[in-house]
């Protein structure tokens, strides 16, 4: 960003969100006036007030941050590494949903898509991606749409992909993270000539589907995330849990699927915060 005033920046936050000025003064029982002062820079808001309007923006902490600093305040959210010990319960809580969700795979990612956590079931398929893509940190969109990665395994790969498209684009419509536009420019950004997914026979949700040991099989996904989050790192992880689509798919995680192809016990859950972050 090139603007660095407190205004500036709530009034992209306010068209970011397509609010007018008297819509966002209703929401946060402001007068019009003073919204349309703050953003001008003819009234200095107090901290309390800043936050008062982000909250009504769901402004991202991160930014809120940046909105303080602009205005001459310290932060107010800490951003902390997923390990560090004031984090412990959070990080418990993590590693429970990802074990239980075993002997399916899933996967917790930052703001920026790279890996941070994972169980035990989504190592098998790292056996058929390049070595230089799990290099620290691990991005899922690499993983999942570069040729050396995943997308070799996936076979309706243009599903796939206008699902990761639509998914970067709604974030990137309420985030101003200029890291990740980067990316969807530099993986997502669609072409002329690229082929137009075929429709998947599905009645509920559009699964992926991957031919692994010369078998299909069809996973849908849902996204987790911490509902009240007070510090940077935990209000932007995610954890994407993987379900089988179909009988068949569930038959080989259950009964004869990668988790039984791997040798010793693994990397603990713990371990992976370090292994995939760097």
């Amino acid at each position: 960003m090139t603007v660095s005033t407190v205004g500036e920046l709530l009034r992209q936050w306010r068209k970011r969100r397509r609010l007018s000025q008297l819509d966002l003064a209703i929401a946060a029982e402001v007068s019009a006036r003073h919204v349309s002062l703050v953003e001008t820079g003819k009234s200095r808001p107090s901290a309390d007030m800043i936050l008062r309007l982000a909250d009504h923006l769901h402004v991202p902490l991160r930014d809120r941050n940046r909105l303080l600093l602009a205005a001459g305040f310290a932060p107010r959210y800490a951003h902390r590494p997923l390990d560090d010990a004031a984090l412990s319960s959070a990080l418990d809580a993590v590693r429970r949903v990802l074990r239980a969700h075993e002997p399916y795979p899933a996967l917790v990612f930052d703001r920026s898509w790279n890996i941070v956590m994972t169980n035990s079931a989504v190592d098998p398929f790292f056996a058929h991606v390049a070595p230089e893509l799990l290099r620290p940190p691990v991005n899922l969109l690499r993983l999942g749409l570069d040729p050396r990665g995943l997308a070799s395994l996936v076979v309706n790969l243009a599903d796939v992909r206008a699902v990761f498209r639509d998914r970067i684009s709604r974030q990137l419509a309420t985030t101003a993270d200029e890291d990740l536009a980067a990316l969807y420019d530099e993986l997502l950004a669609p072409s002329a000539d690229e082929p137009v997914g075929q429709r998947v026979d599905a009645d509920v949700v559009i699964p992926m589907i991957l031919r692994v040991d010369g078998r299909e099989l069809r996973l849908f996904s849902t996204i987790t995330t911490f509902g009240t989050p007070l510090d940077i790192t935990v209000d932007e992880i995610s954890v994407e849990s993987y379900y089988p689509a179909d009988a068949r798919t569930a038959a080989y995680f259950t009964r004869w699927g990668p988790a039984r192809s791997m040798t010793g016990p693994g990397p603990t859950v713990r371990q992976r915060v370090s292994r995939w972050s760097g």
